[in-house]
């Protein structure tokens, strides 16, 4: 059996006691990081030393197939570093591959810093998306984030302190500079800090230098009237940085409520309409 475990996010004292009784009682550990693994166990007063398998992001596909079997004779404990295996960190190859073959996969659920971040942020939380890490480049974290400028779910995403300043400038650009969010830090730890405001004024503060772990909860989009002259204004303006004019079409739509296809047939008849004729000089 593959056993996904969450693990303290931070605090020590949210390790469920089923987590502490897999923990004493695991032959067999496949962990994100082992030298983590072994600092819990010390933290937590476990006396038991199971054989410890580092599945890691670089090594877990190959070794998927060797865990799955090795889970048909005895249980395989699945960690990450913090939080549920799977989310934004390993564990998903080795459950597809042990659904694939037939191998029992259960849970112990506990600490998510997604949803601990989502509940403490003051947003709606009765629809929301976990979008993880935005793009390292700035072209593709732009496309990431013109994507979901119409999305009326809140948003989750993870953030490393050195890039936060500049994720969430490109979040003010793309949704808005008021559009409201909440930097949530060292969540359940000592210094925990929650940050709330619009995207500019938090950008700003996080310009200072932000230091820990970090989750970002950004507000949906706001329902809007139809504009229909400024969503062609919009469709075309994505095509020409580069937007597919289908795929822009279809995400102008998505914001708007507008019909794709009338978007679509609009701006190509708005590329393909033939220039007026410039107004000859008088001088």
């Amino acid at each position: 059996m593959i056993i996904l475990a969450a693990t303290p996010i931070g605090n020590l004292g949210d390790a469920s006691a089923r987590l502490r009784k897999a923990l004493d009682e695991a032959q067999v550990v496949a962990a994100e990081d082992t030298r983590v693994t072994q600092r819990l166990l010390a933290g937590l007063g476990i006396a038991n030393r199971p054989r410890l398998i580092a599945l890691h992001e670089h090594n877990e596909r190959a070794r998927a197939a060797d865990l799955v079997e090795l889970a048909r004779d005895a249980d395989v404990l699945v960690l990450s570093d913090a939080g549920m295996p799977t989310v934004s960190d390993p564990g998903f190859p080795l459950v597809a591959a042990a659904v694939a073959a037939g191998v029992e996969v259960t849970v112990i659920p506990g600490p998510s810093a997604v949803l601990t971040a989502l509940a403490v942020s003051g947003l709606p939380t009765d629809r929301f998306a976990f979008e993880g890490f935005l793009p390292r480049k700035a072209g593709d974290r732009g496309r990431r984030l013109a994507e979901l400028a119409g999305d009326r779910r809140t948003l989750v995403f993870f953030e490393g302190p050195s890039r936060l300043a500049v994720s969430l400038a490109a979040m003010a650009e793309a949704f808005g500079p008021d559009r409201p969010a909440a930097v949530c830090r060292e969540l359940t730890k000592l210094h925990e800090e929650v940050r709330r405001g619009g995207l500019a004024e938090l950008a700003e503060w996080a310009e200072q230098g932000v230091r820990g772990e970090i989750c970002v909860v950004v507000g949906g989009a706001a329902e809007q009237q139809a504009d229909e002259g400024g969503a062609l204004e919009r469709v075309l303006g994505l095509a020409a940085s580069g937007t597919r004019l289908k795929d822009a079409a279809t995400l102008v739509a998505a914001e708007t409520g507008l019909g794709r296809r009338d978007l679509y047939e609009a701006a190509l008849a708005a590329r393909t309409a033939p220039k007026a004729p410039a107004t000859p000089s008088t001088h």
